[in-house]
Formats: C-alpha cells, structure tokens, sequence
C-alpha cells in the first residue's frame, strides 16, 4: 500500500537495541540512586566477613538480599511512607534504656528514615529486588499455606516458642530487640520468612535471632501466624 513504510529486519534488530539501551541505562539509573541514597547506611554487597563487631555497629539493616526478601509492593510504598520496623534500631543495646515497667526507646534515639517520591521508590525498588544472592535458600522454602486458629497461634508464638520477648506480634506488645512482626508478611515473602525462622544463621552468621531447630510443620505455623497478623 502507498505510504506504508516497509519493516526490514533490520527494523526490528534497531527496536530491540533501543529497547535494551534504554532498559540498561534506566537499569543503571536505578543503581546509581541506590548506591547515592542507602549505602552510607545500608551494606549492598554481601560482606567478606561476617564478625560480632560489625552486627554491633551497623548503622542499619543489610539490603544485599533485598530482593530474596522483601515483596516489591510493599517496598514501593513503604519507601514512600516509612514506618519504624525495628523498634530499638538495628542494634538495640545502643538505644534501649530502663524504664519504670519495662525497657523504653527514647524518642530522640532513633532517626526517621527519609521518604521519597512514587518515582524515586519505584527506582530504588527496581534495583534493590535486583539483590538476590540467597535464590538457592528461597528455593528449598517448603511453606505451606494453611489457615491457623489466632488463639493458638498467639499462645504458639509467645508461650510455647518466647518469639515476642522479642518481637512485637501487635504494636506496643512483645519485645524491643527484634523487627516487629504485624506487618511482616506484608512486607517479606513467605518463603522467606519461612526460610530465614528455620535457619536464621544462613542469612546472617552473626545474627541475634537463634536457630529454634523447628522442623517444617512447626515452622509452616509460625509464618501462618504471621499471615494472620498480616489480615487482622
């Protein structure tokens, strides 16, 4: 037909290298801002070592495995609208203190966490899931959705296993030391929490969380608490 451009296969060889160009460039966008805004905090690559001294002295949580952990909707919006994870910061002996009843965080203790535009979350976020060095752990995950019964899970998850001495199941109840738990499904996937609740020491050799030594099932219940929380 007159006027209709003729499509060679070099046509299509041109699109697909634009496409790559612009995918690498906004690829490399995205690391650029990564590296510019959380790595003064935030440890990107996985450490040579892994020693007593630096779980200490961490400005904040490590992201090197950020994509084998975290749901990428939650990040986006998170990012946006930062809320405190980690009630006593990375490492709590730095921020607790005594208090009347119980150990308290002062208010002044902790920094925010900056917020940032849909855009430049949706950047960040891009890159970050990009960090996967622990695909061989997520793929031996066996969860199991199943429901759970919220008595039994609360009774399971602070009387039977201790979990809130260190984790707060809702906010305001349970422990400082730990990231709080009622928006832990949101944020990580199930495999990963499955993963990481059943050996915490492969994730993080120094980790304060101990191996409970839980065999699948009574792990399953655990993360399927979590996912209760997640809906309540």
């Amino acid at each position: 037909m007159w006027g209709q451009p003729r499509r060679g296969p070099w046509t299509s060889l041109l699109f697909a290298a634009l496409l790559a160009t612009s995918g690498q460039a906004g690829a490399a966008d995205s690391k650029a801002f990564v590296e510019g805004e959380c790595a003064q905090c935030h440890t990107l690559e996985k450490p040579a070592e892994f020693t007593v001294e630096r779980m200490l002295n961490r400005e904040a949580p490590d992201l090197y495995y950020a994509g084998n952990k975290f749901r990428r909707e939650w990040l986006v919006e998170w990012l946006q609208e930062p809320k405190r994870i980690r009630p006593a910061g990375t490492y709590f002996g730095q921020n607790v203190v005594m208090g009347d009843e119980r150990d308290i965080v002062p208010d002044d203790k902790l920094e925010p966490h900056p917020a940032y535009s849909a855009e430049e979350a949706e950047k960040a976020a891009e890159y970050l899931m990009t960090l996967r060095p622990y695909d061989d752990l997520i793929a031996e995950a066996s969860y199991q959705e199943k429901p759970v019964s919220g008595m039994m899970g609360k009774m399971n998850f602070g009387k039977f296993k201790g979990c809130d001495a260190c984790h707060q199941p809702t906010p305001g109840t349970g422990g400082l030391s730990g990231p709080e738990v009622h928006t832990a499904f949101a944020r990580a996937t199930p495999e990963f929490l499955f993963s990481f609740i059943k050996n915490p020491q492969a994730w993080e050799p120094r980790t304060f969380m101990p191996n409970p030594g839980l065999n699948d099932g009574e792990v399953n219940k655990l993360v399927n608490y979590l996912r209760f929380l997640s809906e309540e």
